[in-house]
């Protein structure tokens, strides 16, 4: 059966806006709380006891849906916790875009805003851990969940640099390196290979690529 058309990341405006690749149709007022209901009792479970704590029969059943209708809406665990990483990143986006980093220089307040986003996962280990694991373990069928997660990942970045113009090609891959880094670090802490401090330096450290690759007058 068809899986209804999930909602994108709302485009950004200015400088770093970034092309939205594929058109899709909006959920109904209905469809839209269904949604909501599945991605809340997707991260309450997930808060609970990680990545195996998310069973799609328990889903189904904390946010008052029939098994196949969540399945409709997405087709396996892994498209699940990929969709939930996607809406807590739009809330870690929005609660920045409220609370922008003070900081003066753009690699500053990049890492800054890096830095709240990664203690915001920090504060919920099990959470984090299922759906970092459910972007490991996605194949080609989760592209389309993965691609958004990076999109909003960079649209983060871009923001807090705060560009007056278009981002040139040289930014655009320093945003990618940086993204890298910082979904490394995450792996990294999570698995229990590098403190926090040691997280700090190395998203301090990529993000001078900034300043090495904005333009000169």
């Amino acid at each position: 059966m068809p899986t209804p058309p999930q909602p994108r990341p709302k485009p950004r405006s200015g400088a770093g806006a970034l092309p939205d690749p594929s058109p899709a149709a909006p959920l109904t007022e209905r469809q839209e709380a269904r949604r909501r209901r599945i991605l809340h009792a997707s991260a309450q479970l997930a808060r609970r006891g990680g990545f195996d704590a998310v069973q799609m029969r328990e889903v189904a059943e904390s946010s008052n849906v029939a098994l196949g209708t969540l399945y409709r809406y997405f087709p396996s665990k892994v498209h699940l916790l990929v969709a939930t990483m996607q809406d807590q990143l739009q809330q870690m986006h929005a609660t920045l875009h409220k609370h922008p980093p003070e900081d003066t220089g753009a690699a500053a307040r990049v890492a800054a805003t890096l830095m709240r986003a990664f203690r915001a996962l920090q504060r919920e280990p099990q959470l984090a851990d299922a759906m970092v694991r459910a972007l490991n373990f996605a194949d080609r069928s989760v592209s389309p969940e993965v691609d958004t997660v990076s999109r909003l990942t960079t649209a983060i970045i871009l923001d807090a640099m705060g560009l007056q113009d278009q981002p040139t090609p040289e930014q655009l891959s320093a945003v990618r390196v940086i993204e890298h880094t910082w979904h490394s670090a995450l792996i990294t802490w999570l698995s229990g290979r590098a403190s926090i401090a040691q997280v700090k330096i190395d998203i301090e450290t990529v993000c001078q690529l900034i300043e090495v690759t904005a333009p000169r007058d």
